[in-house]
Order: C-alpha cells, then sequence, then structure tokens
C-alpha cells in the first residue's frame, strides 16, 4: 500500500533527535510537512537540514519552531506556527518527553517526580489541547501520542516514568472517544527498547541489554525507525478506521515482562535500597 501525506502538515515535537527526528523524516519522505518543535533551535535547525537533504524530490517540507512542552504558551506558538504554514494542522506526533528520575521509590525525589510527570502528562496535555481545536476546526485529523512498554509491564526502580506513560495511554483513549464525532483520531504508541542516544547506557551494558533481548521475542533492539513507520501509518488514510488504540512497538516485549535494572543500580542504592530500605 501506498502511504501518501502529500500537502498535509504534521506537528512533531520532540523533533530534534531521536525516535522524534526519525518521524519528521518519515513524514517528508511520505509527502508532509513537518514542523519541528523543541526546546533548542540549533539542534532543530540541524535536523532540519538533514531531513531536508535526505527528502529528495519527495514534495515533502520541514520548518521548525523552538519550544517547550511544559510552557503552554510555548506549544500555543508552536501549533499557530504549524497550523499557518499551510492553513490547516492535520496531524501531530508528541514525541517529547522522558526521564531524568530513577530509583527506588521511598527515595526518589520528590521534586523530580513532579517535573517528570509535568512533562510527560501535563506536556502531552497541552500539546494534545491545543492542536485538537485546529483539528477539529480543519475537519479532522490525526493526534499520534508517544507512550512506553514501561506504562503496562512494570520497570523496576523507572520512578514516575511508567506511570507518566501510563497517564497519557489513558489520555489517548479518552481524547479519542472525545474527538471522533469531529473525525479527530487519536492513538498511542509503545515502545519497547528504541536504539536512541537517551538509552546508550543500556546498549553499554552487557547484563541489561542482554536482559532486554531475554524479555523480547524478536531478536533484535528496536530503532527510531519502527517507530516512525507506525506513526506515519496512523497519520495517513490508511488507518482511517482506527482510534483509541495502543500500538507496542516492543519486538514483543509486552508478552513477557518488563526489564532488570538492579546490575546497574544495585551499586548506587545497595541490594537493601533496591528492597525498599532507607539508611537511617
Amino acid at each position: 500500500m501506498q502511504i501518501s501525506l502529500s500537502d498535509r502538515t504534521i506537528l512533531v515535537t520532540g523533533g530534534g533527535s531521536g525516535i522524534g527526528k526519525a518521524v519528521a523524516e518519515a513524514v517528508v519522505a511520505a509527502g508532509g510537512n513537518a514542523m519541528l518543535m523543541g526546546r533548542t533551535a540549533d539542534k532543530l535547525a540541524a535536523a532540519a537540514d538533514e531531513i531536508t537533504s535526505a527528502a529528495g524530490d519527495s514534495g515533502g517540507a520541514v520548518r521548525f519552531e523552538a519550544g517547550d512542552i511544559t510552557d503552554e504558551d510555548d506549544v500555543i506558538r508552536a501549533v499557530a506556527a504549524a497550523t499557518a504554514w499551510t492553513g490547516r494542522l492535520y496531524g501531530v506526533v508528541n514525541c517529547a518527553g522522558g526521564s531524568d528520575t530513577i530509583g527506588p521509590i521511598p527515595q526518589l525525589d520528590s521534586a523530580a517526580w513532579r517535573n517528570l510527570l509535568d512533562l510527560n502528562v501535563n506536556g502531552t496535555f497541552y500539546v494534545l489541547k491545543h492542536s485538537a481545536r485546529e483539528m477539529v476546526r480543519g475537519g479532522g485529523g490525526s493526534f499520534v501520542g508517544i507512550s512506553s512498554i514501561a506504562a503496562s509491564n512494570t520497570h523496576r526502580w523507572f520512578g514516575a516514568y511508567g506511570v507518566s506513560k501510563a497517564a497519557v495511554d489513558h489520555l489517548m483513549k479518552l481524547a479519542a472517544d472525545e474527538l471522533g464525532p469531529s473525525w479527530v483520531r487519536v492513538n498511542c504508541l509503545r515502545p519497547g527498547l528504541i536504539r536512541t542516544d537517551l538509552v546508550a547506557a543500556i546498549f553499554m551494558s552487557p547484563e541489561v541489554s542482554g536482559d532486554y533481548a531475554e524479555a523480547t521475542p524478536l531478536p533484535r533492539p528496536g530503532e527510531a525507525q519502527d517507530v516512525a513507520d507506525a506513526a506515519v501509518f496512523l497519520l495517513s488514510d490508511a488507518s482511517s478506521y482506527i482510534t483509541g488504540q495502543v500500538i507496542n512497538v516492543d519486538g514483543g516485549m509486552m508478552l513477557r515482562r518488563g526489564p532488570d535494572f538492579s546490575s546497574m543500580l544495585e551499586p548506587v542504592f545497595g541490594a537493601d535500597g533496591l528492597r525498599g530500605v532507607v539508611p537511617e
């Protein structure tokens, strides 16, 4: 099946690197216009140049708007810029997110917990809230949220990350139910272990990367392109009767279990710390 996004403008948050950049490149390769949003203008500019160089004669184009999804005014500005580009915002892939806190629950920093929920939950909400307004006005569209295998399979000592991604899953389902009558489809992708710079430490650890392999039926790690291909499908007319779905792009990891990070974290927190003991 030939998938085309010709003449469609797609906002891609977190578009400067990793999965977001791969999604934007796939959008442009399919003939679409990708508006990148991210916190660092220089990174976005470099990504835009690389995507343009790779696009060839696809007919797609790329622009960028620097901003932070945890700042609602930044989101409003990016959505407006994407809409103004061709007069209509057709779709969004919200790749912005991440984690900067890890450890046993009794030792988690509460401020870091709140910050991560702000990024992954509130940030996703702001992007959805304001892009949905434009897609409804335009007669419909497609929103793709990026969740994580950590939302469904417990990842011990991942702190707020899995909790926040579980909230994203539910938000996508709620939005799909509400926005369907206006022809706005909302779906969610749940990546497993995807080879990006953010998880380089996992691939450098034979113990942790080996445990991921044992927990994953398909005998390879995921690549950013795997997620990008699924996102383009959900943005396209090929998925026109699909909404409210959470789709795993994880090599089948959801069939087994989450990974064991004890080899990396026990030297930091101790064996007792990993089972919840807090030093006096």
